[in-house]
């Protein structure tokens, strides 16, 4: 089979469900907080042209090659550092800022959390005119409501040429693909008992011994479409969900899943991540992702640049760099780069993207239904 890249749009133009949820709910946090609960959203505010750091962003386009690196790196130095604001795990994220730092010798501020939690600490203080960061690196439904937020600029470059379609966006770009997978403890799921398909899954066979995460409904999404589209019934789709989650053991947090399946707490995960898992069989736990169900289903993480970004040349920079040198740190701790030059990794599998823009304005449906799905399960950790 080919690798291919399936994608069915891009870019949002109406305030999603998620965004209006989030807001709604950012007014009661600010509420709680001593902001003001009537604080204005960012979407929703006056726009008085270009920014100052959208004026350096649109300076540096115009450049290219060893030119623009240069320039940035000048424009850098007359700045205080990087503010970023990411949903890596901690392990990635130190290793990511401290190679960038050790190129340029640029302090990196780092606020690592939950991708809705940045989400929700980003509209907070963009609603409270705060500028906290200057760039911010998390999973594609949260970038979505940034982008309808309308709190990101426009990012332009070669590096960004080279990323598929499926990665780039109007106001934010792929940096790395987190790629949904069945793993297994290989102590307790013989090499006969390892998934081959997706449909597995649903075999008795894992009755006590499957893993589902709670909040994989973009997951859940883009293989009940893919499953549709490939001539199933939607009653056959739901079945097939159904059995998975008879005796399925609940847990919230892919890093938590993999560390409870490498304790054996249960035997098969159906999606956690495969960086995830490899690091920890790289750490020597007994698991494994090998070789890999079709199709891989990918979801793009990005970066976005801050209009009100007090670094903007540094959060350029750092863009451009993540893009280049730094597809290769991620590349060393696991991750799927954005951009692949040499071997592609997954080549000849078939990959498809979840489509994020479905998600973002379909959420309640989707989120709904997975829920509804789980209800039954067994929650283990939460």
């Amino acid at each position: 089979m080919t690798k291919q890249w399936h994608k069915k749009g891009s870019g949002m133009r109406n305030r999603s469900v998620v965004t209006s949820v989030l807001v709604g709910g950012l007014t009661l946090a600010l509420a709680a907080c001593g902001g003001s609960p009537t604080a204005t959203p960012a979407s929703e505010k006056k726009d008085e042209g270009p920014t100052d750091a959208e004026k350096v962003y649109a300076e540096v386009a115009e450049l290219s090659g060893q030119e623009r690196r240069d320039h940035l790196v000048e424009l850098a130095a007359e700045e205080e550092g990087l503010n970023l604001y990411t949903s890596m795990t901690a392990d990635v994220a130190t290793v990511v800022t401290d190679a960038f730092t050790d190129e340029f010798d640029i302090d990196v501020s780092v606020y690592r959390a939950g991708s809705e939690t940045v989400l929700q600490r980003i509209l907070q203080e963009q609603s409270a005119d705060f500028a906290g960061n200057d760039l911010v690196e998390t999973n594609a439904t949260e970038m979505f409501a940034l982008e309808t937020e309308k709190v990101m600029a426009k990012y332009e470059g070669e590096r960004r040429d080279l990323v598929p379609d499926a990665g780039k966006f109007p106001s934010w770009t792929a940096t790395r693909f987190n790629l949904f997978a069945p793993s297994w403890n290989t102590e307790q799921i013989s090499k006969e008992m390892t998934p081959k398909s997706w449909e597995d899954l649903a075999d008795p066979k894992y009755d006590g011994k499957l893993s589902m995460e709670l909040g994989d409904y973009d997951w859940y999404l883009t293989l009940y479409n893919y499953w549709l589209d490939n001539g199933k019934s939607e009653d056959e789709v739901k079945k097939l969900f159904a059995d998975m989650v008879d005796g399925a053991k609940l847990v919230k947090g892919h890093t938590v899943q993999a560390e409870l399946m490498s304790a054996g707490e249960y035997g098969v995960t159906a999606s956690n991540y495969s960086y995830i898992v490899e690091q920890s069989k790289s750490n020597g736990a007994p698991v494994d992702y090998l070789p890999m169900v079709e199709p891989v289903i990918a979801r793009p993480n990005g970066g976005g640049l801050m209009k009100t970004a007090t670094n903007p040349a540094t959060a350029m920079l750092f863009m451009d760099w993540v893009l280049d040198e730094g597809q290769q740190v991620l590349v060393d701790e696991g991750l799927t780069p954005a951009i692949t030059e040499g071997k592609d990794p997954l080549e000849g599998l078939e990959v498809i993207p979840v489509d994020v823009e479905r998600l973002l304005k379909e959420d309640a449906r989707w989120s709904k239904e997975y829920d509804d799905l789980l209800a039954e399960g067994e929650v283990i950790s939460d």
